[in-house]
């Protein structure tokens, strides 16, 4: 599914999920031999790999047209994935690698663990808040003018699955032991394929993972929130429904191990080898899972859940040794001024970007179309082929809110939640 936007996250004191960073201006090689980053060294390859991971999701929800976009920037119809695949793991995933540092740092400054849970759930209410306003702006009708009506809004959606996520792990990583976890994340990702391929659906019976209507996870959530699922599939199931919801939990458990890497006391060469090794071997995994339960965004199968972390850790890995490693820090600095204000860029762009579709502006022929349209069809499209004009659009819509999130980063602005 496309056009969702949104996620933030990552957090020890500045936005719910983003870390404010301290890095040097330099590009001068790090030692490959000085320990690995501890509980009081900046990560500056998390805050860059949350950034590209925002710009990436900034770049599939805004097309010039949708009627017009490049396959890779769209998401599979149903099994496969494309590289906007990743971007929703990949943002659960850094959620699980920023709580490993939030709270073993907190821990073991004797922080206790009742004012963490509270703060959880604070973020987490709020998160799942700023879901619901998305979910239901602009909050009137134009015509007649008035309130919307909020009966058949939307319950899940890509924050409202990040705070359950966030949530959820948080009290994972507060009160059980890494072994816990990962009997956790094995426990969900097994239950979840068993469930999905023998339990029956009524009217439909099981394992029926290729119809869109008759599979576990839509059943389940037609059950249970019947009337506010995604509008885009009619109601009849929801890419971020309740169920399918249990498989990405374990996805930010994933994150939570890659953050136990990071955190370890071994020179750096050896953090990064982990992280590549490790993730090789779950994109491996993940492709010959696939072969009995395949790759689904959509309902996030269990395949799908541990070949994009393999990706997510291959990626992390590749930010850590550019820039943690070698040093080669100045390519980072435009998306870590997106990544440390995640929230920012992301609910404002998301408001902007509706707003921009229901301002109406006159036509030659006497009409009406939306000012985004009216801009896009007359400054853009004569500029080239659709897909190629559709894309720039895009990419200006990333360069005006980085001009917006460069000068906040020289403010020291950042939005807290």
């Amino acid at each position: 599914m496309t056009g969702m936007a949104l996620a933030a996250y990552l957090g020890e004191s500045s936005t719910l999920f983003a870390m404010a960073t301290s890095t040097a201006p330099t590009d001068a090689p790090a030692p490959t031999d000085a320990p690995a980053a501890t509980t009081s060294t900046r990560l500056l390859s998390l805050d860059a790999f949350r950034g590209i991971t925002i710009v990436g999701m900034i770049l599939v929800n805004n097309p010039g047209t949708w009627g017009a976009v490049y396959p890779p920037l769209l998401h599979a119809d149903w099994h496969g994935w494309t590289p906007t695949d990743l971007i929703f793991p990949f943002f659960l995933f850094i959620v699980g690698v920023a709580i490993t540092f939030a709270y073993q740092k907190r821990l073991a400054q004797g922080v206790p663990k009742g004012p963490l849970v509270a703060k959880a759930l604070r973020r987490a209410a709020i998160l799942f808040g700023l879901g619901l306003v998305l979910a239901t702006y602009p909050f009137v009708t134009f015509d007649p003018f008035g309130l919307r009506d909020f009966g058949s809004m939307r319950i899940m959606g890509v924050l409202q699955r990040i705070a359950v996520c966030y949530l959820v792990v948080s009290l994972l990583v507060l009160y059980t032991t890494p072994r816990t976890q990962a009997v956790v994340a094995g426990a969900l990702l097994l239950g979840y394929w068993a469930a999905m391929m023998l339990v029956p659906v009524p009217g439909y019976g099981p394992g029926l993972i290729d119809d869109k209507v008759g599979n576990l996870a839509a059943y389940l959530d037609r059950l249970l929130l019947d009337g506010h699922l995604w509008r885009g599939a009619d109601g009849l199931w929801d890419p971020e429904g309740l169920f399918s919801t249990l498989p990405a939990i374990g996805t930010t458990l994933f994150g939570v191990w890659a953050g136990r890497i990071l955190r370890r006391p071994t020179v750096p060469l050896e953090t990064t080898t982990r992280l590549l090794v490790y993730g090789m071997a779950l994109v491996c995994v993940g492709y010959a899972w696939a072969w009995v339960f395949p790759i689904n965004k959509p309902i996030w199968t269990s395949s799908y859940a541990v070949f994009t972390a393999g990706q997510a850790f291959c990626a992390l890995g590749v930010c850590y040794w550019l820039t943690d490693v070698r040093g080669h820090r100045r390519w980072a600095q435009p998306f870590v001024a997106y990544g440390i204000n995640a929230i920012t860029v992301f609910v404002l762009s998301g408001l902007l970007a509706r707003t921009l579709y229901l301002i109406k502006v006159p036509t030659a022929d006497g009409g009406t179309t939306s000012l985004q349209a009216w801009f896009y069809q007359t400054v853009l499209a004569p500029l080239g082929p659709p897909r190629f004009t559709s894309l720039l659009y895009a990419l200006l819509w990333i360069g005006a809110w980085y001009v917006v999130l460069a000068w906040m980063r020289r403010r020291n602005l950042v939005l807290k939640v």
